[in-house]
């Protein structure tokens, strides 16, 4: 449900609705329909907590840093005072920090009646367009959850097709959604096919985080009939992917690390935003819990390239690899594990709410990484050769 015109959330509202959105007990627009405000100002409200969340626990820096950056503004506004004259020094200095504003904050600004000023001259001077204020935005309704969650079966079984085969089996299956809605969905399900395309890719990449090339050289299979990667031991490759996961009413996603030799899941975490916190703080629970890898693979999307991510990689000294463009068959053994999860426990179990997805996925991850053969691994565990291993070289 979109939120009332002219709606203005304090910040102690923010901050309730984001620990909320930490809690990950419900979906995320589960908790946008209640609150009645987008699920993108809620992405937003939320990096701008983590971001600031350590100056709760150090009131010193964070009154240090406000005294900084007022000296700093009062000796701007002194500065242009003396050369412009003060009303005209007030003017400008408002009308810039106005503009500089994010989207959310300006069109909270705006008031639909004001005594003096109308839409379009409050717009005007907030650098605001005016059909962005009109614009109101829609929830996923349960008809469009229905089609995302059919993509991801139709994908989980054919990793090969693009958004038109898609189409096309959505259509065969009785769905009416249109070719580009499905190129869209494509992006919310964090999904592309595995051969290179030349359309664009749906694993949002950003174009200003540096893409690093793919460390995991091929070689030719017995009967040269494909490659593929060899892996001699554990802890010589890592990798992470995030996949759709669905839940009754909505969706979530999941996030993984796996080892690429052993296949055992080292790390894992449920959230209902595909964001690079989540990414993140997957990575560093591993590296956390056991010896840092030689290598680390992802795919290009703006959570594995983003700064935070990169950087605790280099902080440990780990090499970065990254998946060829438009190429997910590159960590393909994540992709396995996620394939062989919605099949074996996602589907069969339709959980009705986020506490049962929790607490199946926990059990399925056990059982996978301790209890479940691997016929590449001679039919031995999973986590039982990666500790193995790791036992051997301590």
């Amino acid at each position: 449900m979109a939120r009332k015109k002219g709606q203005i959330y304090t910040a102690e509202q923010k901050a309730k609705i984001v620990l909320e959105l930490l809690k990950e007990e419900r979906t995320i627009n589960q908790i946008a329909s209640e609150h009645k405000v987008t699920v993108k100002s809620m992405q937003n409200w939320k990096k701008q907590f983590l971001e600031n969340a350590s100056l709760a626990f150090d009131t010193d820096r964070a009154t240090e840093i406000y005294k900084k950056q007022l000296e700093a503004k009062n000796k701007e506004i002194d500065e242009l005072a003396k050369a412009l004259g003060k009303t005209t020094v007030k003017m400008e200095w408002a009308v810039g920090k106005l503009k500089s504003l994010d989207l959310i904050n300006k069109k909270a600004l705006i008031k639909s009646k004001h005594k003096k000023l109308n839409i379009t001259e409050q717009c005007k001077l907030l650098s605001f367009s005016r059909s962005s204020y009109y614009y109101k935005p829609k929830q996923i309704n349960q008809k469009n959850i229905k089609i995302l969650h059919s993509m991801d079966e139709i994908y989980t079984d054919n990793p090969e097709y693009g958004y038109r085969f898609i189409h096309q089996q959505l259509m065969e299956d009785g769905h009416q959604v249109g070719v580009n809605r499905v190129l869209k969905y494509m992006g919310k399900l964090g999904i592309q096919a595995i051969h290179p395309q030349k359309k664009r890719l749906t694993s949002i990449k950003d174009k200003e985080h540096k893409i690093y090339p793919y460390l995991l050289k091929p070689y030719w299979n017995t009967n040269k009939e494909s490659k593929t990667v060899k892996v001699d031991t554990p802890n010589e490759v890592w990798s992470g992917d995030i996949t759709y996961i669905r839940v009754n009413g909505g969706f979530m996603y999941l996030a993984a690390v796996i080892d690429w030799h052993s296949r055992a899941i080292l790390s894992y975490k449920i959230s209902n935003s595909m964001d690079a916190t989540l990414a993140t703080e997957v990575l560093q629970e591993a590296l956390n819990k056991y010896p840092k890898p030689k290598i680390f693979n992802s795919d290009q999307g703006s959570q594995y390239t983003s700064k935070d991510h990169t950087d605790i990689l280099k902080e440990y000294k780990i090499e970065i690899s990254m998946n060829g463009k438009g190429r997910s068959i590159d960590n393909i053994m994540i992709e396995r594990f996620f394939r062989t999860l919605k099949h074996d426990n996602i589907y069969i179990n339709d959980y009705r709410n986020i506490k049962e997805l929790k607490d199946g996925i926990k059990s399925y991850i056990y059982k996978y990484n301790f209890r479940r053969f691997h016929s590449s691994l001679n039919y031995q565990k999973p986590m039982n050769v990666y500790l193995e291993f790791v036992k051997m070289v301590a």
